[in-house]
């Protein structure tokens, strides 16, 4: 016990001759704090947006500048909000000191954001705010202050002019949040900083730019960021819905365990256009979000706190993940079991909460990454199949040529037919070429036969029939195993099926093409029988 006591005595400091038994240090702990919490600048800035867009900001200016050494740059944010009396600015400027403190109704909770976000990112922060035009309210809080003992409290705010920088503002009311001698900003360069705030701040206040919110950074306007890809506005779409979005109802339990009520959780799902973005450039794909881009997006009260590899149960994350998308919405009322940080950085879902969500979320990630699998193979296969009509078309100069009667109005019609649901077809029909060029297209067929061919002057088109049991049992597997042998045996096959389409066009007189046409169809019929059907 006595060394226990010994132990307390040596520790504790003297404030004005006085022993000091306050709970927090304050001078340690404020450079404690600046490490705690934040992934970088752009999640700090997005602390200030929030308080903008709680006070009911419509616009709110971010403003990157570069200034004189030895602090070459400063952030503001400016936003015309409701402003803060002379005591709400000093409270808002404590740690914990929030007005609407554990208030679920709005983006924050805790009142740690002001002070918090600003001094992980500078050692000055200075706040003008203002109710109505005129002077606003002044005060501010300085890290290499308080750490050397001088500021043991909040500055009573007065009032001040404006800075000369920044001017008079148009609103009646506001808020100005000024970041000096910062030196933990992400980067040194006053254009990369805005530049990386854009996509950000995008993604995480999608939901109020949709509602008429406007986020200003250096002059450039934050476009809402869909990661699902799906709304109209978004500067990224082009995605679709997968199913329908799974609806929860999920009781609210508090850190005591005691139930809170209940609350909705709603699940949405997306797919991005595998076949229309594949050719891209692996730079215009990083550009577009999809590069590295999987995850699941977070999102309390419109507010998105968190994007990454969440409720997925045992499922990896795969380079197919990227092609899909998932938002995870709830209600504030489930913050205790979403287990968000009073950074909103981050969520630590209680273990209740994963066994509810994440069987499904999980499923559904099988069955999309089987999707994206299943394109890519496709794509793969087209691919192929473009290399064998290449070939096919490349050598057809050393044939015979095909007899002229051999394109007769039956296959004009159906080649027309045909194109309209083929693009292929129709692009083909506009190349000049010097030989007859060869295509590969799946369609249901009116007869039983495996393969059919229509072709006029310039262009051939075999017919495979996917209903027939030797596509369905030999051909089909072939295309969708994606080692070289099934590939290479795959293309040989094509090649066999060109062949014996072109033979049967070969014959010169009607009779011996009906004969032959004959003879596939009974060929057919044999084969699915021994195959069976």
């Amino acid at each position: 016990m006595s060394r226990v006591m010994a132990r307390s005595n040596s520790t504790r400091a003297l404030v004005n001759g006085k022993k000091d038994f306050s709970l927090v240090a304050v001078d340690k702990f404020i450079l404690a704090t600046r490490d705690s919490g934040y992934r970088g600048t752009e999640s700090a800035v997005a602390e200030l947006v929030d308080n903008a867009i709680q006070a009911g900001a419509q616009r709110v200016h971010v403003m990157v500048t570069a200034v004189e050494a030895p602090n070459p740059l400063r952030i503001a944010v400016h936003d015309d909000g409701c402003g803060m009396d002379r005591r709400t600015l000093r409270q808002a400027l404590r740690f914990g000191g929030s007005s609407r403190f554990n208030d679920r109704s709005g983006l924050g909770r805790y009142g740690m954001g002001l002070p918090n976000s600003s001094l992980s990112q500078a050692r000055r922060l200075e706040v003008y705010s203002w109710q109505q035009s005129g002077s606003p309210w002044f005060s501010f809080l300085d890290v290499d202050e308080i750490a050397a003992g001088r500021m043991a409290e909040v500055p009573d705010p007065v009032r001040a002019s404006f800075p000369e920088w920044f001017g008079k503002p148009k609103s009646r009311s506001g808020t100005l949040v000024v970041w000096s001698v910062c030196d933990r900003l992400d980067h040194r360069r006053s254009a990369t900083i805005a530049r990386k705030l854009l996509v950000p701040l995008g993604r995480v206040f999608r939901f109020f730019l949709w509602e008429g919110v406007q986020i200003i950074v250096s002059g450039m306007p934050v476009e809402p960021i869909d990661p699902l890809y799906l709304h109209q506005k978004s500067a990224r779409k082009g995605g679709r819905v997968f199913g329908k979005p799974i609806e929860y109802e999920i009781e609210a339990r508090s850190v005591n365990g005691e139930a809170m009520g209940l609350g909705k959780v709603v699940v949405t799902f997306s797919e991005l256009p595998v076949h229309d973005w594949h050719k891209l450039s692996n730079e215009e794909k990083r550009q577009l979000g999809v590069t590295n881009g999987a995850g699941v997006s977070v999102v309390r009260a419109g507010r998105e706190l968190e994007y990454g590899w969440f409720f997925m149960g045992g499922k990896r994350r795969e380079n197919y993940d990227d092609w899909w998308r998932c938002e995870v919405r709830f209600d504030p009322i489930l913050d205790e079991a979403f287990g968000i940080t009073h950074t909103k950085q981050q969520i630590r879902p209680q273990e209740y909460l994963q066994e509810i969500l994440s069987p499904d979320i999980e499923a559904q990630g099988k069955a999309l990454n089987g999707r994206v699998r299943q394109a890519h193979v496709q794509l793969k296969s087209a691919e192929r199949t473009l290399a064998v009509e290449r070939l096919a078309s490349e050598r057809d100069q050393l044939l015979k040529p095909l007899p002229a009667p051999a394109c007769s109005p039956k296959h004009l019609e159906l080649i027309e037919a045909l194109a309209k649901r083929h693009p292929s077809i129709r692009e083909a029909a506009l190349t000049e070429a010097g030989s007859t060029q060869y295509l590969i297209i799946q369609e249901q067929m009116k007869d039983t036969s495996f393969f059919s061919f229509a072709l006029k002057e310039g262009l051939f088109v075999l017919v495979l029939n996917p209903e027939h049991a030797f596509y369905r049992k030999l051909y089909k597997p072939l295309v969708e195993n994606d080692t070289k042998e099934s590939q290479a045996l795959r293309g040989q096959l094509d090649l066999l099926l060109l062949a014996a389409a072109r033979a049967e066009a070969s014959a010169a007189k009607q009779n011996d093409r009906d004969a032959l046409s004959q003879f596939r169809k009974t060929w057919s019929d044999n084969l699915a029988t021994f195959l069976g059907k």
